[in-house]
């Protein structure tokens, strides 16, 4: 029912905006200085160039006019836009802990709604599922996170077929005018080469990549003859989950592509932060932006770099 489903969403939202609230506020605090800890992204006033200035912000009219060397200085720009590419593909319509991946993935975007809008900034969101591509523009306010969450929930799962993360990261890259806070969302079990897409998406803006997994994808339990299935294309495969052998393979096989997952988003130039459906995100995304707040010197929002 739609009463009961808007209902839901105000539920979610609120026990978000307390989970937010109570252990993230601590990070959030302080003024906000724009897109990045360096230099704006508008225009300001020009002065006469010192030692250690960038020699990429000479401005080249006014030192021939001046004889004298000048740097433009540059106004940090206050509005920050985020965009989340949320991967919904079949492959994420899994989970054996507390909850699917699929929810797991829903609940980080939803959370880094509410952080965006904790200081004013727009938030928008880009959802890739079997049947298609949700384009959800980036605004303010409450209502319409409580509108991006419903719509996102109400996408169809369920059906067979490969998603390319590619073309959802291509896409994502086209609709922002400007530069802007770029999250995506995903398992990047995708067997297209989205790590070539990523680094173009690098280029122009700031990235964090966050991945989500279930343990059972990373390690099988003793518990006899079982069948895996690949929700992407149907294909089948017997396992004997009994033999120690198989199952070590199989985890040192899910070591190594979670390895590689992250060595091909930090070469891109990207953030990663990993997620598991047994841990607590909400505790590992705190921490990922404190080390990242501290690290790139800037003030605590999640768009800060």
């Amino acid at each position: 029912m739609p009463g009961q489903d808007q209902q839901s969403n105000r539920e979610i939202l609120r026990r978000l905006e307390l989970d937010v609230a109570r252990r993230l506020d601590g990070l959030l605090h302080g003024d906000y200085r724009g897109l990045s800890a360096g230099h704006g992204s508008e225009p300001g006033e020009t002065r006469e160039y010192a030692p250690g200035d960038d020699v990429r912000r000479i401005d080249w009219n006014v030192t021939a006019r001046s004889q004298k060397t000048h740097i433009r200085e540059s106004v940090a720009d206050r509005e920050l836009e985020a965009r989340v590419l949320l991967d919904l593909s079949p492959s994420l319509d899994f989970g054996t802990v507390q909850w699917e991946k699929r929810e797991l993935a829903m609940a980080v975007a939803g959370a880094l709604g509410v952080i965006t809008g904790k200081v004013g900034n727009r938030f928008g969101a880009l959802a890739l599922h079997a049947e298609g591509a949700l384009d959800i523009p980036s605004r303010g306010g409450r209502a319409h996170l409580m509108s991006l969450l419903h719509q996102m929930r109400s996408l169809p799962r369920g059906a067979e077929g490969p998603v390319s993360l590619t073309d959802g990261i291509n896409r994502l890259s086209s609709t922002a005018r400007r530069s802007a806070l770029m999250v995506v969302v995903s398992d990047f079990l995708s067997n297209d080469p989205w790590d070539e897409a990523l680094k173009r998406l690098t280029v122009r803006h700031e990235v964090i990549c966050i991945e989500v997994a279930d343990p059972r994808e990373l390690e099988l339990p003793d518990v006899g003859l079982i069948d895996l299935v690949d929700p992407e294309s149907g294909r089948t495969l017997e396992i004997q989950t009994s033999n120690a052998e198989v199952r070590n393979r199989f985890a040192a096989l899910a070591m190594a592509q979670r390895a590689e997952h992250e060595s091909s988003i930090r070469g891109a130039g990207a953030d990663h932060l990993f997620l598991r459906t047994d841990q607590d995100w909400l505790l590992e995304l705190a921490k990922f932006i404190g080390l990242r707040k501290r690290r790139k010197g800037a003030n605590p929002t999640v768009g800060a770099s």
